[in-house]
């Protein structure tokens, strides 16, 4: 006669204590496979950053001035790091408590131009990151594969983006300064072509992951592509895009600050000049007002794309 689990009651508890033990062998082959990957991982990264280290002259030593006037061999980051503090005491200005009024004065000395400079700069990030929002916008969608009307519309939106956000924004504005002159007007083409690229790889990936099934609906009852993306993909992707874009406006605010050092207008003419002259207090003004710029941007971007996305919750 055959064996039954009522014959021998042990059946059960040996049957869960393999399977518990079998359990325990693939975790723990799991563990080791798992600190194996990582161990090669952690290798492979500590070799490449330390050839990148190598190539970037962080191993480099070089011959420093010592004090007394004799020349000495030194490692390049020791030796540097003294002189960065050194330029950045330059920068800031004697200021006393008697005379607080007088000496900042001093420092702002051109406040009327430096708030001129930066209202065209806010103006030239509003323009660029408008152009850049438009173009990006219309890119994004033939650009993402699961909304692209065909292949090679895909294909050819996807490289436009690329060769708009390869290029840096410098490189752009001295190609418009060269065809346009010097002014905002380089800087607006400059940053507002490569933040249509950059805004356009963002849209398309947030494109990508939507759901289908708005979409699908528009289509079967017979809505053309350019229905399905108004009525099923724009209000999907609306919130993220709306962040993206104030992300972007705070970043463009920083590039176009920096973009007049070739001649395309904003702040960036400022440092330059600063620089030229040695005016080392000017900058540091100059890097004060671009800074409380920024974080009032931030901070209010902060506040609208939260209430953004409030309305969309309670919606």
């Amino acid at each position: 006669m055959s064996a039954t689990s009522a014959d021998h009651p042990m059946a059960v508890p040996l049957n869960g204590s393999a399977a518990l033990a079998a359990f325990e062998r693939d975790y723990a082959d799991q563990r080791r496979r798992s600190r194996i990957a990582w161990g090669f991982g952690t290798a492979i990264f500590l070799v490449v950053f330390a050839v990148t280290a190598w190539l970037g002259d962080f191993f480099k030593v070089t011959q420093v001035t010592m004090p007394d006037g004799s020349r000495q061999w030194s490692w390049i980051i020791p030796a540097g790091l003294p002189r960065l503090g050194d330029y950045i005491v330059q920068t800031f200005p004697d200021l006393g408590w008697e005379t607080l009024g007088e000496d900042v004065g001093k420092w702002f000395w051109r406040w009327q131009t430096w708030l001129q400079l930066l209202i065209e700069t806010i103006l030239i990030a509003f323009m660029a990151t408008t152009f850049g929002v438009i173009g990006g916008f219309l890119l994004s969608f033939p650009a993402a594969r699961n909304l692209a009307p065909n292949r090679w519309s895909c294909w050819l939106a996807r490289r436009v983006l690329e060769i708009a956000r390869t290029v840096p924004e410098l490189v752009w504005a001295l190609i418009f300064v060269f065809c346009f002159s010097v002014g905002p007007m380089a800087g607006v083409l400059a940053i507002g072509l490569h933040s249509c690229g950059a805004l356009g790889k963002l849209y398309s990936e947030v494109n990508e992951n939507i759901d289908m099934r708005p979409l699908e609906g528009v289509v079967a009852s017979g809505g053309s592509w350019f229905d399905k993306i108004r009525y099923g993909a724009v209000p999907q992707v609306l919130p993220n895009i709306i962040s993206y874009t104030l992300l972007r406006f705070e970043i463009n605010v920083r590039a176009s600050s920096i973009i007049g050092y070739v001649g395309a207008g904003g702040l960036g003419q400022e440092i330059r000049t600063a620089m030229s002259f040695q005016e080392y207090t000017d900058l540091s003004a100059l890097f004060l007002i671009i800074f409380a710029t920024v974080a009032l941007i931030d901070y209010l971007s902060e506040k609208l794309r939260h209430r953004i996305i409030w309305q969309e919750a309670q919606a």
